[in-house]
């Protein structure tokens, strides 16, 4: 049995030096000569670098050609340089390493995660940076990945979750970039045709709009080299315009689409907080209390615990570069949809109302500083907060204080903000199953 290199390693790692109760990182920033912001944290205890870069080129920016996006991150690593996708993967296994690519509403980046023994690192660092300035765009890499795309959208087609969460996006930013799904549709994946890949990748994977994130036991001077390098190869570029406002809705909507199913998916929801949302803690920890620690969580009790009506029920905020999806969700029988949401509609506007208790508000503090440390124990986890931090230029001290901005939140700003940013009239619901009649024969 062959054992993975980095695998075995990062196990080693983990038994031996593994401390939840670390302090938050110090984290670095500059910008290289292309203009690429770069943040770095340097770790000890395992030699091995976690890297991501960034680009603000996520399925916001697919303009009218929804899918766009996703389709060009997938084809980074299916041909690059001089070598093809089996070639590529066969670099990676080779060193132990690990690559991959992500697309979210606001970003599309690629990682690695290798060992830093110069000869291993050497290989994977190069070969990412042929992925991210060379990529091939081939043809048939092309349509191979675009079929596979449509064969996902057609399969979403017999999903009331994914049905659900569709339609709530487009009932909560209608025309806003944020209201079409990452992976597009079938109409419009249809149509795409490679030259628009490599016309967007040609606009924004350029260093003036790239973000270099490394984490890992890399002195500084080596970080800046490995920066550097990343982005030497790509055109320096500009950035993007920023996204426009997210236009609030005018009324509370509804929408129910029929699927023959028993249960009944619930989405209920507006468009909620940003990264840089002055009234994000008390949202944050407000939300945690309502819904966002769901077994204990006051929609839980009330949906789940007293009356039985959903074997779970949840609240989420979504913070992007603009307001970001606050929802609600439940799955029910369909017969008991209507009151399900009647359950829910009230929790809601009583804790608008009321706020929390204090003693709702000290257990929320205490499971949220509690199990901070262990979000960020292993580089990768900590690559990814720094990602975060870097991408929506955060304040570079934000894992330092966060728990202390989690203690400063009172019941009292809890009402208030959620008075401020959550309004019953506004909100959108959306519910897939059979209809409750149906559901009774």
């Amino acid at each position: 049995m062959r054992i993975h290199l980095l695998s075995f390693m990062l196990v080693a790692w983990l038994a031996a030096f593994c401390n939840p109760t670390q302090a938050a990182a110090k984290i670095e920033h500059w910008q290289t000569p292309q203009g690429s912001r770069v943040y770095y944290v340097h770790t000890e205890g395992l030699p091995m670098v976690d890297i991501q870069v960034a680009f603000d080129a996520g399925s916001a920016r697919d303009g009218s050609r929804f899918g766009l996006s996703a389709l060009t991150s997938a084809l980074l690593d299916t041909g690059a340089g001089r070598w093809n996708a089996d070639e590529i993967a066969q670099r990676f296994e080779s060193v132990g390493a690990q690559f991959g690519s992500s697309v979210s509403n606001d970003m599309a980046s690629v990682s690695l995660r290798t060992l830093t023994d110069k000869p291993l690192f050497d290989k994977a660092l190069e070969t990412m940076q042929v992925i991210l300035t060379s990529p091939s765009f081939k043809e048939a890499d092309f349509q191979r990945e675009k079929n596979r795309t449509l064969a996902g959208l057609k399969q979403q087609e017999e999903s009331p979750a994914e049905l659900a969460s569709i339609a709530f996006y487009k009932a909560l930013y209608g025309d806003h970039p944020y209201g079409h799904p990452t992976p597009g549709s079938i109409p419009t994946v249809s149509g795409l045709e490679v030259a628009d890949l490599r016309s967007f990748y040609q606009k924004y994977y350029v260093a003036a709009n790239a973000m270099v994130v490394i984490v890992g036991d890399l002195s500084r001077q080596q970080a800046e080299q490995t920066a550097e390098k990343l982005v030497s190869g790509l055109p320096t570029g500009q950035k993007p315009e920023t996204l426009p406002e997210v236009v609030m809705p005018v009324k509370a909507g509804k929408q129910h689409i029929e699927f023959p199913s028993s249960q009944t998916h619930v989405l209920v929801g507006m468009p909620g907080t940003y990264r840089k949302d002055p009234d994000y803690f008390n949202l944050y920890v407000g939300n945690h209390i309502l819904g966002g620690a769901v077994l204990v969580s006051k929609l839980f009790e009330e949906i789940r615990e007293k009356r039985g009506l959903a074997y779970s029920a949840s609240s989420s905020l979504g913070p992007m570069s603009r307001k970001g999806p606050f929802a609600i969700s439940l799955q029910t029988r369909n017969d008991q949809t209507g009151q399900a949401l009647e359950v829910l509609n009230k929790t809601v506007a009583d804790f608008i109302a009321q706020g929390p208790t204090e003693a709702e508000l000290t257990a929320a503090k205490k499971n949220i500083t509690g199990g901070f440390a262990m979000r960020f124990d292993t580089n990768k986890e900590l690559a990814s907060y720094v990602s975060m931090i870097g991408f929506y230029e955060m304040p570079l001290d934000y894992l330092d204080t966060f728990q202390q901005n989690v203690e400063k939140v009172t019941a009292a700003s809890i009402k208030e903000a959620f008075k401020r940013r959550v309004d019953p009239q506004l909100m959108q619901t959306i519910t897939v199953g059979g209809s409750a009649k149906k559901s009774e024969k």
